[in-house]
C-alpha cells in the first residue's frame, strides 16, 4: 500500500474553518503606528514658521514726567525696592501706599533669569490685586 492509497482510503478531507484570528501582527503593526506619532508629533509642532518680535537695541522715548520704582527679586528669590532689601509685608505695605496715589508710578520688575517664572507672577498678581495697571518688565537685549 502506497502512500496515496492510504490517504484516499481515509476518504476526503473537509476542510475546517478558522475560529481565532492571529492578532500578533495586528498589535505590531499598533505599536508602530503609535511610535511613529510620537515621534512625529514634536517636529511638527517646531516647524511652524512665525515670525517673532525683536526688542531693539534703542529704548523706548518715556515721557518726561514719568516716574518709575523698581522692585528686584535675585536669585534666592529676595526681593528688593529700589536697592534697599524688603520682605514681602513690607512690599504689600510700598503697593498699598502706590496704589493710594492717584497717579501712581510705573513699577519696574527686574527679575533674576534663574528664579522660577511663579516668582515673577507672585509679584505681578500682588500689583494686579492693587489695580495697579502701569508694569514694566526688564529684559536684557542681546
Amino acid at each position: 500500500m502506497n502512500h496515496r492509497s492510504k490517504f484516499m482510503s481515509t476518504g476526503r478531507r473537509t476542510l475546517q474553518t478558522v475560529d481565532s484570528i492571529n492578532m500578533t501582527p495586528l498589535i505590531d503593526l499598533a505599536f508602530a503606528l503609535l511610535i511613529i506619532f510620537v515621534i512625529a508629533t514634536p517636529l511638527l509642532e517646531q516647524t511652524i514658521p512665525l515670525d517673532l518680535p525683536q526688542e531693539s537695541q534703542k529704548s523706548q522715548d518715556n515721557p518726561e514726567d514719568t516716574h518709575f520704582e523698581t522692585l528686584s527679586i535675585n536669585a534666592k528669590g529676595e526681593y528688593f525696592w529700589g536697592s534697599q532689601p524688603v520682605d514681602r509685608v513690607t512690599l504689600e505695605g510700598y503697593l498699598d501706599r502706590i496704589a493710594e496715589d492717584p497717579d501712581p508710578p510705573v513699577i519696574n520688575i527686574r527679575g533674576d533669569a534663574s528664579i522660577p517664572y511663579q516668582e515673577v507672577i507672585t509679584v505681578v498678581d500682588l500689583i494686579k490685586q492693587r489695580k495697579l495697571v502701569k508694569i514694566s518688565l526688564d529684559t536684557r537685549v542681546e
